[in-house]
């Protein structure tokens, strides 16, 4: 394994934990691995671009969610993005925000930990080895030509997001909070703090394609009244969600329970596992394209709901189950689900109801905290367009480019060592 070290994640913390936990723990495992400290931002989005990765069997970040951010796009620069994007990856809990090693501990039954536990757990899990089908989501940001989008014409240039997009409240404080990371994971309880002290407002539009109708089929009831993966809800049910489970690796049954087993096959090699290639597909920049977006500039499809309201607080479009180690913001999420779990909170919500919405979400419970001003919808895509000069958005929590965005989901398009199923790496 390539393990890739941020030694300033985590108040400094990513690399003393590599030393004090993660080198023994593969040294026992009989995993040979390379570390490499990363030297600044985007080191790792440009070495995975330019590396032979015959030579590894997967590449692991030991760090905050940020720097497998920059893995997967790097993989995704490639020419050769179809087979690179297939080398397993692996995350241990290097940062304060952890939000995809904390999804992973809970995809394979964990209850609720931090800190060094979750290490613990996520390195036991990186030693079985056992890869997993991962979805990721393309985002489309304003600019000139530079992403495939669907028929009609170019689209701004695009980057690939493995756990959110934030636009709002919640982008603010994961912004605003850099200045207490002295503190840890809780800068995110800090920050929650002092936005509430001083709430926005951000007007925008907002649309979306449910995941439950089928977009070559007829379209749905534009705006209509909410079904189980449609329209808005609130109340919210938590049982609108009905995710699919993941397979194993061989296309075989579906396997429960199995996140801590050592009853295992040995792996086929990656060119084995890699999808053929589409070679009919149109030349254009690297990734797969966006066939459910059409071009920002053009209206969206009449089968897309739009919402009536654009005056908002927050809009959160979540991949995992976690949004940070102790925030459970998509409890129904799954690795390969295959949907964007789309929350947003209208204009007019208090600072009280707002702060009591963020304390149930630590247990996952806002989907039941029957808040009128709070609602889902589970979607395959989605468009944000904001309509004035304040704000910020974010996409794993990294700030990107203030405009109209749109994204959709790309099914299994990764893989991320997960302990899960009954293969593990040779």
């Amino acid at each position: 394994m390539m393990l890739l070290v941020n030694p300033e994640s985590g108040k400094g913390a990513a690399l003393s934990r590599y030393n004090s936990h993660i080198q023994q723990m593969l040294r026992d495992a009989g995993v040979a691995n390379t570390l490499v400290i990363t030297e600044r931002q985007n080191h790792a989005r440009e070495l995975v671009r330019e590396a032979d990765l015959s030579q590894w069997d997967a590449l692991v970040i030991i760090s905050g969610d940020g720097l497998l951010y920059e893995v997967i796009n790097g993989l995704l620069d490639r020419s050769d993005w179809a087979d690179a994007v297939q080398t397993p990856l692996g995350i241990l809990p290097g940062g304060s925000g952890n939000a995809l090693a904390a999804s992973l501990h809970r995809y394979c039954g964990g209850g609720p930990v931090s800190g060094e536990e979750l290490l613990l757990s996520c390195g036991f899990l990186l030693c079985q080895g056992a890869p997993a089908p991962m979805d990721l989501v393309s985002v489309q940001l304003p600019g000139g030509p530079g992403g495939p989008c669907g028929p009609g014409g170019p689209c701004g240039p695009r980057l690939f997001s493995f756990l959110s997009l934030a636009w709002g409240f919640v982008a603010d404080v994961d912004i605003e909070s850099e200045k207490y990371r002295h503190v840890g994971a809780a800068r995110f309880t800090v920050g929650t703090l002092v936005r509430l002290a001083s709430l926005r407002v951000y007007k925008g539009r907002l649309a979306y394609l449910p995941a439950c109708r089928d977009p070559g089929g007829p379209p749905g009831p534009r705006n209509g009244p909410a079904s189980r993966c449609g329209g808005p809800a609130s109340p919210l049910n938590p049982d609108s969600v009905q995710p699919r489970r993941s397979r194993d690796l061989s296309g075989g049954k579906t396997h429960h329970n199995s996140c801590h087993s050592n009853n295992s096959l040995k792996v086929r090699r990656r060119t084995e596992a890699t999808p053929p290639r589409d070679v009919t597909a149109p030349p254009g920049p690297p990734g797969p394209p966006d066939s459910l977006l059409p071009p920002l500039d053009r209206p969206v499809p009449a089968d897309w709901v739009t919402v009536q309201d654009e005056d908002f607080v927050l809009v959160l479009a979540m991949y995992q189950s976690h949004l940070a180690e102790d925030l459970l913001a998509a409890p129904d999420a799954a690795l390969d689900d295959g949907v964007i779990h789309l929350f947003y909170v209208r204009a007019g919500i208090s600072r009280g109801a707002l702060l009591r919405l963020f304390l149930a979400m630590e247990k996952g419970a806002h989907l039941a905290a029957r808040c009128p001003h709070l609602s889902y919808a589970a979607v395959r895509a989605l468009r944000l367009e904001p309509r004035g000069p304040r704000g910020v958005i974010t996409v794993d929590g990294e700030v990107v480019g203030y405009g109209p965005v749109q994204a959709q989901v790309h099914g299994r398009l990764a893989r991320l060592i997960s302990g899960r199923g009954h293969r593990t790496l040779s």
